[in-house]
């Protein structure tokens, strides 16, 4: 369905001639590219990202993130972002079943492209984004968290201006306490994404990503908790010289929760994943 849905727009869409060379920095959905902009960019965007199903019952969270991004100096890239979260969840096991929204996070991230892939063989950036939580992204219970994802961001023209392919290495660390009961803990994620875009007009590019997560307590990757394969479409549109669109949705294909024989892991990450971001440059 949304793959008819993204091939619809595309066919409604007045054809156009905005984009030129590929700019990677917002064309992947739950991924990143190597560019960062030009020196003297400002941006606005909006990212809305939705996560469904869990194991039984029903489970249903929106994230609604607003973000300004600036570009301060040459390969150099600073966002700040504010976000709120809207959660049903209903008859799951292991959750408090919850109805509500909330203001949830602020963040900061920083981004640095050490290789440009138009002067080397790929390019190459490095992300490192903090934010503080005062909502579970998972539980919507009331938590003091703080987390740090560090991603490591490789893309490269496979054919030049019509098809390109990025690589994400991640690791994400996660504090959390909850202040009703004093509990602690601690997490950690690692992660391996690869996504393929390829243009089939001057301003729409259609492809897909497939994500791997480990998911481990402790922040040393103590124990492994869980993993799980995401796989789906992705679609951007250049809608004019200033502000696009990118939609994507994945699947959980693959997933194992340690101790467990099942073909998914539905306890420590979703059955679907969405994400929807607008951004207009000023």
């Amino acid at each position: 369905m949304l793959c008819a849905a993204i091939a619809g727009i595309a066919a409604a869409l007045p054809p156009g001639a905005y984009a030129e060379d590929f700019d990677t920095e917002h064309i992947f959905g739950f991924m990143i590219g190597s560019d960062v902009g030009n020196v003297g960019e400002r941006e606005f965007q909006s990212q809305t990202t939705g996560r469904f199903a869990k194991d039984g019952g029903r489970y249903r969270t929106l994230n609604q993130e607003m973000e300004l991004e600036l570009v301060p100096a040459p390969n150099f890239r600073v966002e700040l972002g504010t976000s709120f979260g809207a959660y049903d969840i209903n008859r799951v096991p292991g959750l408090d079943d919850r109805r509500q929204l909330s203001w949830q996070s602020v963040s900061v991230d920083f981004r640095y492209r050490f290789l440009n892939r138009e002067t080397a063989p790929f390019g190459m950036t490095v992300a490192l984004e903090t934010r503080a939580d005062r909502v579970d992204e998972t539980t919507a219970a009331a938590v003091r968290s703080y987390g740090t994802e560090l991603t490591v961001a490789f893309d490269r023209e496979v054919i030049p201006n019509f098809v390109i392919a990025a690589l994400n290495l991640s690791y994400e660390p996660e504090w959390t306490r909850t202040p009703r009961t004093g509990a602690a803990d601690q997490d950690a994620t690692i992660g391996a994404a690869f996504g393929l875009m390829a243009r089939v007009k001057p301003d729409i590019l259609i492809g897909g990503e497939a994500r791997y997560f480990r998911k481990y307590e402790g922040i040393g990757l103590d124990e492994l908790s869980g993993q799980a394969l995401f796989i789906g479409p992705t679609a951007y549109f250049q809608l004019s010289e200033r502000s696009r669109l990118t939609a994507t949705w994945s699947v959980q294909a693959w997933g194992q929760r340690a101790g467990s024989n099942a073909a998914l892991d539905l306890v420590n990450f979703e059955r679907h994943q969405a994400r929807l971001v607008y951004g207009l440059n000023f």
